[in-house]
């Protein structure tokens, strides 16, 4: 293999190749990035055996061939390279790389040795919009347990019903749900569910990959592949049939809160310095004044009480919350007011935004 690229390119396809790597690999040769020069692109592939994340930057090749490299040391070298030219250079399994003040040779394995990355067959394929689709996962994908002990619960589900798409998490304590309008209606439904640690990597290729406005999936009975630019990302699904989450969605309401978002955040702050002594129990009471009082028990360092206006609708209420759950979702939330639903003390709470209608999130409540 010999090729020259532009530094800057170089770099970036080893960066977004990286995002496949976890840093407890069993095989040392996972670890590495498998470096492919083949017509007049350099491709990049890394995998962790349950994602891989394919790239490709043009560069000019003098000689084709394949190496795989440890990612983090190419990774720093490159980066501390000038913005120019750099010549790479295959010997054997090790690659040198050359710059105009400098030289260097990195000791790699034989791609022979590397794991092929399984082609997704084609079941059903859709696009969607990106700048949708990462707002989305922003209010779904921390809701997932991180806990194995439910597996599909350490998923995001992903179902879609003619031109209707709901990202759905759940750790059964909380839960959020969004909707996203396609263009196009998809010829029959589509049951995935997606390991949260795949979201997580898919939303940060999204942020990188900005400019990108829209991003095809195709989807498989064991696989789901993303396309985002010239980034693919391929991931295994998880097996298992997800509950019935639509029942436990109260029905009825009987008391609803309008808040300033801002304002609320910085009194849950303010009282969770309290509440961590407390397992994050705080408790929330409405009066028909438009008086939200939050508050927590006594505890070794002291308590916090604290009264905000607000639009209410409906009667009195009292709840008891986790305090966490509710910065969690706030924290992922960009409106500048939103509403809580209560329906009694013993039910979940719907938290949503006064102009998002494809979006809400419950909390199970805790005992008073």
């Amino acid at each position: 293999m010999r090729l020259v690229c532009e530094q800057k390119e170089l770099l970036k396809g080893l960066v977004i190749a990286s995002k496949a790597i976890s840093s407890n690999n069993t095989l040392p040769i996972l670890n590495n990035i498998l470096i492919k020069a083949e017509g007049q692109k350099l491709y990049f592939s890394a995998t962790n055996l349950e994602i891989a994340v394919e790239y490709y930057i043009n560069a000019e090749i003098k000689n084709e061939g394949v190496i795989t490299i440890p990612s983090k040391i190419i990774t720093n070298y490159i980066n501390f390279l000038k913005d120019e030219k750099i010549e790479l250079n295959s010997k054997e399994s090790n690659l040198l790389i050359k710059s105009s003040n400098s030289s260097t040779e990195i000791n790699g394995l034989p791609a022979s040795d590397y794991p092929s990355i399984p082609k997704t067959e084609l079941t059903s394929q859709f696009k969607i919009n990106s700048k949708k689709l990462k707002e989305a996962i922003k209010k779904v994908v921390f809701a997932a347990s991180v806990s194995s002990t439910r597996p599909v619960l350490s998923g995001v589900y992903l179902n879609i019903v003619d031109d209707k798409l709901k990202l759905v998490s759940t750790d059964s304590y909380r839960l959020s749900e969004q909707k996203i309008t396609l263009e196009n209606k998809t010829e029959e439904e589509i049951k995935s569910i997606i390991p949260a640690k795949t979201i997580h990597e898919l939303l940060r290729l999204i942020e990188l990959e900005e400019a990108i406005e829209e991003i095809e999936i195709i989807n498989s009975p064991n696989q789901i592949l993303f396309k985002i630019g010239n980034i693919l990302l391929t991931s295994r699904l998880i097996e298992g049939v997800y509950p019935d989450y639509e029942q436990i969605i109260p029905k009825e309401t009987k008391t609803t809160i309008e808040l300033n978002a801002e304002e609320f955040i910085l009194t849950l702050k303010r009282i969770n310095l309290f509440a961590k002594e407390n397992n994050n129990n705080i408790t929330l009471e409405i009066n028909k004044k438009g008086e939200l009082k939050t508050s927590t028990s006594v505890t070794q360092i002291g308590k916090e009480e604290s009264v905000m206006q607000s639009k209410i609708k409906g009667e009195e209420n009292k709840i008891a919350l986790n305090s966490q759950y509710l910065l969690d979702i706030l924290n992922n939330l960009n409106e500048e007011n939103i509403v809580l639903q209560i329906n009694e003390k013993i039910n979940p709470i719907i938290v949503k935004t006064k102009e998002e209608e494809d979006f809400l999130h419950i909390i199970m409540p805790l005992k008073i």
